[in-house]
C-alpha cells in the first residue's frame, strides 16, 4: 500500500487508537528550485507513507551562491525537518537517502533528536535510551568552505519581548539588521515598522498527512522548533549573504524542567547554550565558517530583559510572547494579544509587571493576571511551590520569585490572589 498527500484519506492499518508501527523512517530527498524559491523536503515510513514539506522563500532573484555550501545546509535542513514526522511512529531504524553522515555528524544528530524530543519522550512515557541511531559511514575529511557575505545580520523575530530587545540593542550599535520570520503575520509587520528595519518572511507548509495521522492516533508532541529555525536561517543566510544569525535566547533557557530516565528534560533545549554551541561547531566544521550563529541575550536573565523592554513602550500595543495568541489572531485581528490563561502569559505578566507601571500592564493584558483563577496553578509552578517549571518558554523559579519580590515591595498588586500566595508561602523563605 502507498499513501501520499494525493490519497491522504486512503485507509491505513491502525491498531485501536494507535497508528501502525513502521520499521524504518526514511529521509528520501530534498529539492531546491531557485526560480520559484521553493524547497521540498521528502520523507517516508517504510516507503509506504510519504510526507512532503514545502518551504517558500521571498520572491525575487536570488544571489549566486556556492552550490556545495548550500547543498550541505539544505541536507541539514532536511535532517532537522524530519523530526516532525519521525516521531509519529518512532521506527527503530533510520535510513538516509539524501546524503551520508560521518560518525561525528551522526553523533550531533543523535544528540539533537534525543534531547530535542525530551519533552515528547517524557509525556508519552517512551524509553529513549539507545532509540535514536542515525546511520554513519567513514567519510573523507569534510572541509568547511568560505563564502562571500554582505556584512548583514539576520535576526529571527517571534513577536515577543526578547527579540525586540535584540533588535533595539543591535540598532543602537548600528548593526545592519534584517528580521527573519517563519510564516508572515500582521503583528510582525507592525513590529518591523516600529523598529524601522526590513524583514524577510519564509513560509513553511507541513505535510497535510502529518495532521491526518495525528488525528488517527499517531504519536504527537513538542519538537525543538528553535533547532529547525537555526537550520532554516542558515539556509537563508547562505542564500542572501548574511554574516550572522543573531538569536534572542536568554540565560534561563539553560535550566530544564524535570529529570526523566537520567536525562534533564528541557522544553527550551534548542534555545540553550548547549544547543547553540553544538550548532556553531557543526556549521563551522562541516559547512562554512563564514556564517556566525549566537544569541545576543545569552548572558542576561529574564529580569534584565524585562527591564530593557520597559524602555520601549512603543512596542507595547503589538508585543506578545503568547503562543496561543497567534491562533486567536487568525480568527480575529483585533483579539487580545495575550490569551491570559497560559503559563507564558502568567510568567510574562509577572516579570514585566516588575518594571512596567500597573496601568500600562492592564492596558496590554486587558486583565490583572495576578487575580485570575485560571493561572494561579501556573504561578505555583513558576514559583517552585508545586510540580515543576511548566513546559513552556518561561523563566526559572528564582527569576519569578525576584519579580514577585520587586512587585511586592512596590505594593500596587497587594491583595491579589497571586501576591497573597507569594507573601504567605514564598516571601518568608527568601
Amino acid at each position: 500500500m502507498y499513501l501520499s498527500e494525493r490519497n491522504i484519506f486512503a485507509k491505513i492499518v491502525y491498531t485501536t487508537h494507535s497508528m501502525k508501527q513502521y520499521e524504518t523512517f526514511i529521509f528520501d530527498e530534498f529539492h531546491f528550485d531557485p526560480e520559484k524559491g521553493r524547497i521540498e523536503l521528502k520523507y517516508s515510513l517504510d516507503d509506504e507513507v510519504t510526507f512532503t514539506e514545502v518551504i517558500t522563500l521571498p520572491k525575487g532573484a536570488l544571489p549566486k551562491v556556492d552550490e556545495e555550501v548550500l547543498n550541505r545546509a539544505l541536507f541539514g535542513l532536511h535532517l532537522i525537518g524530519g523530526i516532525s514526522y519521525t516521531h509519529t511512529s518512532l521506527p527503530k531504524k533510520i535510513e538516509i537517502r539524501s546524503g551520508k553522515l560521518s560518525h561525528e555528524q551522526a553523533d550531533y544528530w543523535n544528540e539533537v533528536y534525543t534531547k530535542g524530543l525530551g519533552e515528547f519522550f517524557y509525556k508519552n512515557k517512551i524509553d529513549f535510551r539507545g532509540l535514536i541511531k542515525f546511520p554513519s559511514v567513514v567519510l573523507p575529511a569534510i572541509n568547511p568552505i568560505e563564502i562571500e557575505s554582505t556584512g548583514m545580520s539576520l535576526v529571527p523575530i517571534g513577536g515577543g519581548k526578547d527579540s525586540l530587545v535584540t533588535v533595539e540593542l543591535l540598532k543602537k550599535e548600528l548593526v545592519n539588521v534584517t528580521l527573519f520570520r517563519l510564516t508572515d503575520h500582521p503583528l510582525i509587520q507592525k513590529m518591523s515598522e516600529i523598529a524601522d528595519v526590513s524583514y524577510v518572511a519564509v513560509e513553511r507548509e507541513l505535510s497535510p498527512l502529518l495532521f491526518a495521522l495525528n488525528k488517527d492516533g499517531a504519536l504527537n508532541g513538542h519538537v525543538p522548533i528553535s533547532a529547525y529555525i537555526s537550520w532554516l536561517t542558515l539556509v537563508t543566510a547562505i542564500l542572501y549573504g548574511f554574516d550572522a544569525i543573531i538569536m534572542s535566547n536568554e540565560k534561563s533557557a539553560d535550566e530544564g524542567n524535570v529529570e526523566y530516565l537520567g536525562m534533564q528534560v528541557n522544553h527550551q533545549w534548542s534555545k540553550s547554550r548547549e544547543y547553540e554551541e553544538l550548532f556553531q561547531k557543526y556549521v563551522y566544521e562541516f559547512i562554512t565558517p563564514s556564517v556566525t550563529y549566537f544569541s545576543l541575550l545569552r548572558s542576561l536573565n529574564e529580569l534584565q530583559i524585562a527591564k530593557l523592554v520597559a524602555g520601549f513602550p512603543e512596542y507595547f500595543p503589538v508585543m506578545t510572547s503568547c503562543n496561543t495568541n497567534w491562533k486567536i489572531l487568525e480568527e480575529k485581528s483585533d483579539a487580545p494579544k495575550w490569551c491570559g490563561v497560559c503559563p507564558k502569559c502568567a510568567f510574562a505578566f509577572a516579570v514585566l509587571a516588575a518594571f512596567i507601571p500597573k496601568d500600562e500592564m492592564l492596558e496590554m493584558f486587558k486583565k490583572n493576571l495576578f487575580d485570575e483563577d485560571a493561572v494561579q496553578i501556573y504561578y505555583k509552578e513558576l514559583l517552585g511551590l508545586e510540580n515543576f517549571k511548566p513546559f513552556e518558554c518561561v523563566g526559572t523559579p528564582s527569576e519569578t520569585k525576584a519579580a514577585f519580590a520587586l512587585i511586592q515591595k512596590r505594593g500596587d498588586y497587594a491583595g491579589t490572589k497571586a501576591m497573597n500566595m507569594f507573601e504567605k508561602d514564598v516571601l518568608p523563605t527568601l
